[in-house]
């Protein structure tokens, strides 16, 4: 059937009928969404809607992650074809998934951008669909955590990341990825006791009540250790996920802003992931995929399986319900 179907299935971005279902386009050909969605700005009906965010302007070091969505997505060309291995169930067959495009702004208001994409995933989930978002760097997850908090009230969060992102800003206006944690802490829109930081390897004064593991500890008491004090935190709390790329060691992805040592391998990262399954998880993102850093596409590879799993997690605790 597949064989039959890659004879005839191309430009699936646009010309596919149904939102749910496999894809056997050809991997080197064709229009390129995310997984072969539809491109559709259109949410009716759309359980689950991805969008790309190519926004880099808030990086201390090594800009580029603007580019990170679109090469998520030429990535993802190579995982539509099956179900996820290692969950048992098909997301793209049970949910509506949609790629809802990149979000529009003007490179040149920074300023505007904080309440545009706050706006932008706030008309996501006003749609009655989840979000999953593409960066772009780290500083987006925090509009994308105050829309969520308006709906559902101060998050868990759940973020993979080497650095801690909880540098001080008390005039709480920087538009910069390391202060993203920290504004959200304190203005209320993320619960650090129901929250877990996994992957850390630089540095942090004050953790601001968040509880942490750092790599070695997930590389010497093993990714068991982790998932349980994750679950154990954020128990059945609306959890949201947010994996900045340099959680994983540079030998796995090298194209990133501000690559660490010692980190994830891609193998932890993707047994942790499988093994949160269950959490009450409303959204989540994959960040700081920065491709100009890495000729081999590996990063943005690493980011498409990400961006897979947080579907597969999103979709379990639905799944029973269809």
């Amino acid at each position: 059937m597949a064989l039959e179907d890659a004879k005839t299935q191309v430009d699936q971005a646009f010309t596919r009928d149904e939102l749910r279902g496999l894809t056997h386009e050809n991997t080197f050909g064709g229009a390129t969404s995310f997984l072969r969605r539809r491109y559709t700005k259109e949410l009716r009906g759309v359980d689950l809607a991805v969008t790309g965010v190519p926004f880099d302007q808030a990086v201390t070091n090594r800009p580029g992650a603007r580019l990170g969505p679109r090469a998520i997505r030429e990535a993802s060309a190579l995982q539509p074809y099956d179900p996820p291995y290692g969950w048992g169930y098909d997301p793209l067959g049970e949910f509506a998934i949609a790629d809802y495009g990149d979000m529009a702004f003007d490179y040149a208001k920074v300023a505007d951008f904080p309440a545009a994409l706050r706006a932008h995933i706030g008309a996501i989930l006003d749609a009655g669909a989840g979000a999953i978002m593409l960066g772009g760097d780290h500083y987006c997850t925090l509009p994308a955590l105050q829309a969520h908090a308006e709906r559902h009230g101060p998050m868990s969060v759940i973020q993979f990341d080497a650095h801690s992102d909880l540098w001080r800003d008390d005039d709480m206006d920087r538009i910069d990825h390391g202060t993203m944690m920290y504004k959200a802490v304190k203005t209320g829109i993320v619960d650090p006791a129901r929250s877990f930081q996994i992957g850390i390897r630089t540095e942090c004064d004050d953790y601001l009540g968040m509880s942490y593991i750092d790599a070695r500890s997930v590389h010497e008491a093993g990714i068991k250790a982790a998932v349980a004090r994750a679950r154990e935190l954020v128990g059945d709390h609306p959890v949201y996920i947010t994996f900045d790329i340099d959680a994983l060691d540079p030998a796995f992805a090298p194209g990133t802003g501000t690559p660490v040592w010692g980190g994830l391998a891609s193998w932890q990262a993707a047994a942790m992931l499988r093994d949160l399954a269950g959490i009450n998880l409303v959204g989540g993102d994959v960040m700081e995929v920065s491709p100009p850093f890495d000729t081999t596409g590996a990063t943005a590879v690493a980011g498409a399986h990400v961006a897979m799993e947080l579907i597969a997690l999103w979709g379990w605790t639905r799944r029973a319900a269809r």
